[in-house]
């Protein structure tokens, strides 16, 4: 971003690089004051709120309401309502009529602050920014000058003094430092070229987001030329956050309309270092939000065989407004090229497991979404004071199989830091107890998410061995008594309800009722069936081969009344058959 201010899609991005404002005077004559009472504005116009009734008094043109206001707010610094309508005619009326013009600051106010608000930097820098060096300072200042100068004009403006402080965050809710990368461009993706990196982010958190969307549709789909040509990439409305998806370099371009969902990544997967990147080329890209707005609601993946790059591309369009595109496009690119060089990508869940009683198990659950994955982690979480003495997350959605033949060792190695989990799936505590790192999108609506680290880089790649893999069955009702843990006598048995994909939708996508999705995966193993079928032979035969424990955990989470308790008895029953396989 080149300029000193954008404001698009509800996203307000200041470039301190070219214009740091210091001082309440610099702030109230910048371009961004200007722009966000022009946006807010226009729709106390097109309303004909109180805010325009009040104001239509004072103004000839309504279009001069921001120039009344700005001198307002200058004058509000240094002096009183009082003395302002005593000393300024075109104000006389502001002591007497305080009340209604307070409302009015708040509610610009609160309009700001309700908008995601982005300061950003450049390494080099600018002529009247700031460097690198003081940026997270500068920042601060910045945030408390906004905060500051709202009270200011409040007291002024009412002349009391508040008794009760909130320090709310009111000046950006995240920083980023911008670097120009140079990393070996394959020809044909010149466009890329000038596209900043996300070297650095300070997040605000709690960070709460609205998305447009909040559900998923449909599957995406291979395309057989190289769409890059006609993307219509516009270098100054994008970013790029370099990341590892699990051990693969992965290079996200994403445009600035979709900024939530570039931040929100940061707590998904982990930051690849400026070392790492420098010269090297990815193995992964995703191009998200190309095209102009009007164009179709497209997406869809290219295997680049000749830069040995997997690229996928999710048009702009509002239907993409939603961070399932993003993480799950990813993770597409990173199972169809893991599964070219023999890994089995497991849609599901595997955790470390130490009980009190002394049994240690790591533990894969398969599933696609709703079917139990994250919410029998959450299960496990909730019940260990009571029953596990050490829980290592490896892998919350996705992983992969691999077999080392060197040690002739099946492991489990994952993709993702942190977890992309539906707040309704969670112990009622849980998320206030990670209010202070996490992410939310949507928090008032179905499917609400909540994205929070859960595991460190190191131990999700390191590789885990397996001991027990468990297709998460959501759709069929147990008895009381039953165990929820079900062990299949035969292979063919197995891979026939691993491959069949069967759960119960739970409104995590568009679909309903019970469904089937080859492998619980429609991303990557359905799109490469034929790959993906010879690799669960190959490695169906080293779990019987190695005799590892291979069944079904029924978490009954599709069955009206057992959301909840469901889980919490499979967790209880997997405690009790890892003591009874005296697993250790």
């Amino acid at each position: 971003m080149k300029k000193a201010w954008s404001l698009s899609n509800d996203k307000a991005m200041i470039n301190f690089s070219i214009n740091y404002c210091d001082t309440e005077e610099k702030v109230l004559e910048s371009e961004a004051f200007l722009s966000v009472l022009r946006h807010f504005f226009k729709k106390a116009s097109q309303s004909k709120d109180k805010h325009y009734n009040l104001l239509k008094n004072y103004v000839k043109d309504f279009d001069d309401a921001e120039e009344y206001l700005i001198l307002l707010a200058k004058l509000l610094t240094i002096l009183s309502s009082k003395e302002i309508s005593e000393h300024f005619r075109a104000y006389m009326d502001v002591y007497e009529k305080r009340n209604e013009f307070n409302s009015l600051v708040e509610d610009v106010y609160t309009y700001w602050r309700n908008l995601e608000r982005y300061g950003m930097i450049y390494e080099t820098k600018g002529p009247k920014g700031i460097g690198q060096s003081s940026f997270l300072d500068s920042k601060m200042n910045f945030d408390n000058l906004i905060l500051s100068m709202y009270r200011k004009i409040t007291a002024n403006l009412i002349m009391e003094t508040p008794s009760v402080y909130r320090q709310v965050p009111a000046g950006t809710n995240v920083g980023l430092v911008l670097k120009d990368t140079v990393w070996p461009i394959p020809e044909g993706y010149e466009s890329l070229t000038d596209i900043p990196f996300i070297k650095d982010l300070y997040i605000e958190t709690p960070f709460i987001t609205y998305p447009k969307r909040n559900k998923r549709d449909g599957f995406f789909e291979e395309v057989k030329t190289n769409p890059m040509p006609s993307l219509g990439i516009n270098p100054n409305h994008f970013f790029c956050y370099p990341m590892w998806v699990g051990d693969l370099l992965t290079f996200v371009f994403g445009h600035r309309d979709f900024m939530t969902h570039i931040i929100s990544l940061s707590n998904l997967f982990q930051m690849a270092k400026e070392t790492e990147i420098a010269g090297r080329k990815p193995d992964l890209m995703l191009i998200f939000g190309a095209n102009e707005p009007d164009m179709k609601a497209a997406n869809g993946y290219y295997i680049d065989s000749e830069n040995e790059i997997v690229l996928g591309f999710v048009s702009h369009h509002e239907d993409h407004d939603y961070f399932g595109y993003m993480k799950k496009m990813t993770l597409t690119l990173h199972n169809i090229l893991q599964m070219r060089r023999g890994y089995l990508p497991i849609h599901g869940a595997m955790v470390h497991i130490k009980t009190q009683d002394g049994s240690c198990a790591n533990v894969v659950i398969m599933g696609d979404s709703g079917a139990g994955k994250s919410e029998s982690i959450e299960a496990f979480r909730s019940l260990a004071e009571d029953y596990i003495s050490d829980m290592t997350v490896v892998f919350d959605d996705m992983g992969t199989f691999r077999y080392l033949n060197d040690e002739n060792r099946l492991v489990g190695v994952g993709t993702e830091i942190g977890a992309f989990v539906r707040l309704d799936d969670l112990d009622a505590g849980y998320a206030f107890k990670q209010l202070d790192r996490s992410i939310f999108m949507n928090p008032d609506k179905i499917n609400a998410r909540l994205i929070t680290p859960i595991a460190t880089y190191e131990e999700i790649i390191k590789g885990y061995n397996i001991d027990m893999f468990l297709y998460a069955n959501n759709y069929d009702r147990i008895d009381e008594n039953e165990s929820s843990i079900h062990l299949f006598d035969s292979k063919k048995e197995a891979k026939e309800v691993f491959t069949a994909g069967k759960r119960m939708a739970k409104g995590t996508t568009t679909e309903e009722g019970l469904t089937t999705s080859y492998f619980a995966n429609p991303f990557g193993p359905y799109q490469c069936k034929e790959r993906c079928s010879e690799l669960i032979d190959q490695y169906f035969d080293i779990l019987y081969d190695k005799k590892i424990y291979v069944g079904e955990i029924r978490t009954q989470l599709g069955i009206k009344g057992f959301e909840r308790k469901g889980a919490e008895k499979a967790a209880l029953d997997l405690f009790e058959m890892m003591k009874k396989l005296n697993l250790k």
